[in-house]
Parts: structure tokens; C-alpha cells; sequence
């Protein structure tokens, strides 16, 4: 864990209670956790399961009523939050926790303020939320207790579920563009392009818990290397050739002697 200072604003309403734990351990990576607020009408028969979960998980209820039928003001406590937050100076980074493309500005303002955001959604989270932070986290890649849900309390769906890229084309155009002239890159070098080229880029979206036996089970990659020194390459790419180094011969060398002034 680093000691990034981490605010994670959870948005109850969009997000069901059974992923607090496993979202908890995950974002561990990232920083550490000095805020952690949970918004929505926690009246509400909906919300009902999240109580335990909080008490916890020492999350800090944030209380939103719905003062308009099928309307509440949980979208505005939490960006009104995070605005706070980011004036104060007290974090260095923000996670989002909703599937809710509300948060889209949110995302980008933080961002242009040269805060790093993280957002964690589900897998039909509109792609616009998705690119508009740092790394999009899926909860369905962290769900590690299903049997806590109700079927009842799932959340709406956010929208269309973005459809994965292509694996071949997507590592293809990231090694040829993190990679040197000798077509290789290391592995670090191809996550952090990954992940900042594609912020959703997850491993385990495609079955690997690691970037190096994602890389390793592909058949048009090849890898050298072990541990931190691990180095990709596309196989049957060119690779650039090194000119030669020049060899001074006697003649070279008379040439250069004659062309010399003499000394006074």
C-alpha cells in the first residue's frame, strides 16, 4: 500500500453493499484510505443492508433525502464533497464508487486540477465515466461473497456495458507504441501505457490475475526475461539493426595526422 492519501465517495444509491469489502481491499493498492463517505437516503427500504457495512467498515454515512418523488440529492452531496476535499489540500487522490455517468465532470474536473481519480463501477458503467478517470476499476472482477445479495437490491442497470477490445489488437498497438527502437518494451512500461491509454484495462476482464501471464499466454507476443525484468516484443515485428561502429584504419588515420596544423 502507498501512502497516497485516498477519499473514497461511495454512491450508496448505485451501489450495492456486498462489494464494500472486497472494494476496500482493492483500492489498499492504490493508497490509503483517510476518507470514506457513503452517500444516500439510508431511510429507505433499499438501503436497509448498508447500515451493518458501514459500522464495519468505519465508512461515514452521508444522509440524502429525496426531497422530489423518484428524485434525491445524493449526486450533489457527493460532488459538493469532493469539491471541499480537493480545495482543502487533505487528499491526493479520489475514488468514485457509482456506475452513474452523472459523475463524468466530476471526474475530468478533479482531474484537470491534477488530482488522480479512480472510479469504481460496474461493467455497464457508460464509457464516458470510464475514460474520464485514471483507472476504471469493474466491482464484478471484486466480487468475492455473491451469496450477501439480494436480487431485489441490485442496482439498475448504468447503461450499455462497453464491449471489451480486441486483446490482440489492444496489446499489438501497446507494445508497438511503449516499445524503443529494438522493439522491445518491459512489462512495467506496457502496464502503465495500458493503463493510462485505456483506463478500464483490467487483467482479469480477460481471465489473468497478472500482466505477465496475460502477456506470457499470448501466441503472437514473445517475452525474456524473469521478475522485474521482463521484456515484450511482437513477434515477427522489425526490429531496427544497429549500425555498425567504424573502425579507424592506417590510412584513416595518416589522413587525419596530415590534416593536423604543426605545432609552433
Amino acid at each position: 500500500m502507498t501512502d497516497t492519501r485516498l477519499a473514497v465517495l461511495i454512491d450508496a444509491d448505485n451501489t450495492s453493499h456486498r462489494y464494500v469489502a472486497d472494494l476496500l481491499v482493492e483500492l489498499a493498492k492504490y493508497g490509503r484510505p483517510t476518507v470514506k463517505r457513503a452517500y444516500g437516503d439510508f431511510t429507505s427500504e433499499g438501503l436497509r443492508n448498508w447500515k451493518t457495512k458501514l459500522n464495519r467498515h468505519a465508512i461515514s454515512p452521508v444522509q440524502t433525502f429525496a426531497y422530489t418523488t423518484g428524485k434525491n440529492s445524493t449526486d450533489s452531496a457527493l460532488i459538493i464533497d469532493a469539491m471541499d476535499l480537493l480545495y482543502s489540500g487533505n487528499v491526493d487522490a479520489f475514488t468514485i464508487v457509482s456506475s452513474d455517468s452523472d459523475f463524468t465532470r466530476l471526474a475530468t474536473r478533479l482531474r484537470e486540477s491534477g488530482t488522480t481519480v479512480y472510479a469504481v463501477g460496474r461493467s455497464n458503467t457508460p464509457a464516458a465515466f470510464q475514460e474520464a478517470v485514471d483507472q476504471f476499476i469493474r466491482l464484478e472482477l471484486l466480487d468475492s461473497a455473491p451469496e450477501d445479495a439480494s436480487p431485489q437490491e441490485e442496482p439498475e442497470p448504468a447503461g450499455d456495458a462497453p464491449v471489451l477490445p480486441n486483446l490482440q489488437s489492444l496489446l499489438t498497438r501497446g507494445v508497438n507504441n511503449a516499445s524503443g527502437d529494438d522493439g522491445w518494451v518491459s512489462l512495467g512500461a506496457l502496464g502503465n501505457y495500458l493503463r493510462t491509454a485505456y483506463p478500464s484495462f483490467d487483467t482479469r476482464s480477460y481471465g489473468f490475475a497478472k500482466l505477465v501471464d496475460l502477456v506470457q499466454a499470448q501466441g503472437f507476443l514473445t517475452t525474456e526475461g524473469s521478475g522485474n525484468a521482463v521484456r515484450v516484443s511482437v513477434k515477427g515485428r522489425p526490429v531496427a539493426k544497429k549500425a555498425a561502429p567504424q573502425v579507424a584504419t592506417k590510412a584513416t588515420t595518416k589522413k587525419a595526422a596530415a590534416k593536423k596544423p604543426p605545432k609552433k
